[in-house]
């Protein structure tokens, strides 16, 4: 793979948001239970030494793992952030391949625990968990 190929299975991603939009371009896979977030490291997405900046992780990690609550309940029911933990265990640089995979640990009537690893051309950079709150969806 080189610097600039994407996975295949990988589409732009399908929510745009003023946060995420200098980071574009954004892919995403949906799977039965999960959406899987990636990009291609770009300057953008660095902190002054050059390396993935942890708050990309973090706000990366965050939609993915509302986004993956959203699909396990098929986009029926809408969800906000209550809490977040995110623990960085490696670093990542320009060029490299980073992927946000997700894993719904339950969902319920009123909340909803997901987990998810960051990637770096397959290393697992950072691991995140949250929770969220089921709110109504706005006619």
């Amino acid at each position: 793979m080189t610097s600039t190929d994407i996975p295949i299975g990988l589409e732009p991603l399908f929510r745009k948001s003023p946060l995420s939009e200098p980071w574009e371009p954004l892919y995403a896979k949906k799977t039965d239970k999960a959406v899987i977030i990636g990009l291609r490291l770009a300057k953008p997405h660095t902190n002054g030494r050059g390396l993935i900046h942890g708050g990309l992780i973090t706000a990366l990690a965050d939609n993915a793992m509302g986004y993956s609550c959203a699909q396990a309940t098929g986009w029926t029911i809408s969800f906000v952030t209550v809490s977040l933990s995110v623990d960085f265990v490696g670093s990542a640089e320009i060029g490299q391949w980073c992927s946000i995979e997700s894993d719904v640990i339950k969902t319920g009537k009123t909340i909803c625990f997901a987990q998810c690893l960051v990637k770096a051309d397959d290393a697992v950079i950072a691991r995140a968990s949250g929770t969220f709150r089921v709110v109504p969806k706005k006619g």
